[in-house]
């Protein structure tokens, strides 16, 4: 069945950090002997700082003269490093439109006061800024003395332009004591740092506290930073403890000379925990907590296969019986086949309970109703998950779970579309889509199910395109959505990432891609998942299929893995890392398991317990995990494209003047805002509280209220 079982790791090159000539000696020396070892992705993070939550700026010059319009738009100098990289990730992914300079690019504009900024017009005689924060490589990207560095500098002293400095070094430049004068400097992993009470009280009110560097091979060093004593006009955001007993900073806000700079002193990626940690932050100073784009952290769990068997790998002939590819299968799916118990589905609901997450439940009527017949007529499982059928959310997966898509010709390995005598590939006809879809909503309605007819999971994916063998939809597929309501269909995140619509025109189906968990879906116990994930991960040598040296994209285990301790030590906290990894990136995509996740040994338990004790430790309450459920993950992405769409058109006009946001966007499409507390939204009459509370902020998608051409926002002042 639909089991997502491959995963690789990435790898990502550190940046570059500036430096002084002995500092840069020594991590010459360093980055030599790191570079015959390092695998696993360099480094990551950043912080905010100087969030004015409650203040928004105005002029800096007299009250005579007008307060300047600020566009809502950040500017990127890009350097092609990995801070820079991952800042920009945040951007996009949150939805807060960015203009990039290309320092590699011998053809890019010239950064000038024109460039920047334009002079007052005749029409309002307001200047305009062009950028409402920057983002450089480090602080001295354009050289200290050349007319780029210079026309920056007056830009933001003109108009209070916050700066990241994205990936630097301690140094008095930046506002810190040499690492020398009782600072430190050298590789992070596990390392303990912790924001500081101004940063929780201004850019990172989202966190709780304690942030520790990611150490996920003690073989490899995985960052690198430097922490410096705060000099005078420097507010520490993230430190760690000193040799002495004091405190020395590794993310900060230095202002000087009538400008703000946020100071991040060690290099990262956009992969690494530490990085995602601080992200919203970073952005929220950088934009002074007014932008466009919004940002969540949403985690929602599918559980395929509720009710039907699931097949159990064969440790001995190293594959599941029933699958095409498993010698001696012969189609079945075994003797001893994985599901649930109504002690499973009892805990299941405690757990519920206990945890606050809520799981859907991807169901297969017909194939609970064969296991009865198969039984004596009976079934504790489903009478179990019926009297419970309030607590948990369900999702149509049709009623036997068939193959949806072409007629698979089993006689070839992989298998490949059965043909008819002209040569044309034979599919699953529209009537046969229909009745699955229909006949397991019936079953649902007949057990007092509440069911949304609008989501829909058919088995493995099927139906969809599945390369190689099947490079279209079915065509029959999308009319049977149509006759059945379906507007939401799930596919897989690892075949297909971005949303589609399934057929064409008005109210077609549109996909909800899903991140498959390597929570197998054919093993019941911990052995069982250790056994077959060495299949998979070591080579040839080491007794495995080798997969992992055939592909160039995956990696091999050092060694096999401990069939009694290896689920517990390597393979949930691995797949915990990358399910938090999705959670923090702003993505909704549901993750998907299976049934026999739940039975058994209950396998999908310990990664969920570790996703939300992590989620815990390391934010505040106003940073909630958000449960959608598949509709309205489907909306998400929807908003977000067509927000991507009119971005990338240049369609959208938003700025800030003073303590006033104006946004216009094409009409029809939702625009993403944050803003601080005590923002009103500018009504026909009067104006409403804006947006919903999220991470310190408010935020919404939005749309000009009736009769109204843009949004205005009212920002709190002081």
């Amino acid at each position: 069945m639909d089991s997502g079982r491959f995963r690789t790791p990435r790898t990502t090159a550190s940046a570059t950090v500036p430096g002084t000539a002995r500092d840069r000696r020594a991590r010459a020396s360093r980055t030599a002997r790191a570079s015959r070892t390092v695998r696993a992705p360099r480094l990551a993070a950043l912080a905010a700082a100087g969030l004015l939550a409650t203040v928004v700026p105005s002029a800096q010059a007299g009250a005579a003269e007008p307060v300047p319009r600020i566009d809502l738009t950040v500017l990127v100098v890009d350097d092609g490093g990995s801070a820079i990289r991952a800042i920009t990730a945040e951007l996009k992914g949150s939805g807060v439109p960015y203009r990039t300079l290309d320092l590699n690019d011998e053809n890019r504009p010239v950064l000038t006061p024109a460039f920047l900024s334009e002079p007052a017009d005749g029409a309002t005689g307001r200047p305009r800024a062009r950028y409402q924060g920057v983002v450089l490589p480090h602080e001295a990207a354009f050289g200290p003395d050349s007319a780029e560095h210079a026309a920056l500098v007056a830009y933001e002293k003109a108009y209070r332009i916050p700066q990241v400095d994205a990936s630097t070094w301690a140094h008095p430049g930046v506002g810190l004591d040499y690492t020398s004068d009782g600072g430190w400097s050298g590789v992070l992993d596990g390392a303990r740092a912790h924001v500081t009470p101004a940063g929780q009280a201004g850019p990172f009110r989202d966190l709780r506290g304690p942030l520790t560097f990611e150490d996920n091979d003690p073989d490899v060093a995985e960052s690198y930073g430097y922490a410096g004593r705060p000099r005078a006009g420097y507010t520490s955001y993230l430190d760690m403890p000193a040799a002495d007993g004091g405190r020395i900073s590794l993310v900060g806000e230095y202002a000087h000379d009538g400008r703000r700079e946020l100071v991040v002193t060690f290099a990262y990626n956009p992969h690494q925990r530490q990085f995602r940690v601080l992200a919203r932050g970073i952005v929220e100073w950088l934009t002074q907590g007014v932008h466009l784009g919004q940002s969540r952290h949403y985690l929602s769990v599918h559980v395929d296969d509720v009710l039907a068997p699931d097949a159990r790998w064969d440790t001995v002939r190293d594959c599941t019986p029933g699958d095409l590819d498993c010698p001696g299968g012969a189609g079945e799916a075994g003797a001893n086949p994985i599901r649930m118990t109504a002690d499973d589905a009892a805990h299941a609901a405690a757990w519920q309970k206990s945890s606050g997450l809520l799981l859907d439940l991807v169901y297969n009527g017909g194939q609970g109703e064969q296991w009865k017949a198969e039984h004596g007529g009976t079934d504790p499982l489903a009478a179990r998950l019926i009297a419970d059928r309030a607590q948990y959310r369900w999702i149509n997966h049709t009623y036997t779970h068939p193959f949806l898509g072409c007629v698979q010709d089993a006689g070839t390995v992989p298998w490949s579309c059965a043909k008819d005598a002209s040569g044309a590939i034979r599919w699953t006809s529209r009537a046969e889509i229909s009745a699955q879809i229909r006949d397991n909503l019936d079953w649902a309605r007949g057990k007092g199910i509440s069911v949304d007819r609008t989501e829909l999971v058919t088995g493995e994916h099927s139906g969809l395109r599945t390369l190689p063998q099947q490079p279209v939809d079915n065509p029959h597929l999308a009319p049977a959505l149509a006759d059945n309501g379906v507007k939401w269909t799930a596919s897989d995140n690892s075949r297909e990432p971005a949303q589609r619509s399934v057929g064409s025109g008005y109210g077609a189906a549109l996909t909800v891609p899903r991140h498959p968990m390597n929570v197998y879906y054919n093993v019941g116990t911990a052995a069982e998942m250790t056994d077959e994930y060495n299949w998979i991960y070591t080579s040839r040598a080491d007794g495995g299929s080798g997969v992992c040296e055939s592909d160039p994209a995956s990696t091999c285990l050092p060694a096999p893995l401990d069939p009694a301790t290896g689920y517990a030590s390597h393979i949930v906290p691995r797949e915990a890392r990358t399910a938090l990894s999705h959670v923090l990136a702003n993505d909704p995509r549901p993750h998907y398991v299976h049934q026999s996740n739940l039975a058994e040994e209950r396998l999908l338990y310990p990664v969920l317990d570790k996703v939300l004790a992590d989620h815990r430790e390391l934010f505040a309450a106003n940073t909630p995990l958000v449960n959608p459920r598949q509709r309205d993950v489907g909306a998400e992405l929807n908003r977000r494209t067509a927000w991507e769409t009119a971005l990338a058109a240049g369609q959208v006009t938003a700025y800030r003047v003073g303590a006033t946001v104006t946004v216009k966007a094409p009409a029809g499409v939702a625009v993403p805002l944050t803003a601080p507390e005590g923002t009103r939204k500018q009504l026909l009459l009067g104006t409403a509280a804006f947006g919903s509370p999220y991470a310190g902020t408010r935020s919404a998608w939005t749309t000009p209220e009736p009769l109204q051409s843009g949004i205005t926002l009212r920002l709190p002042t002081a």
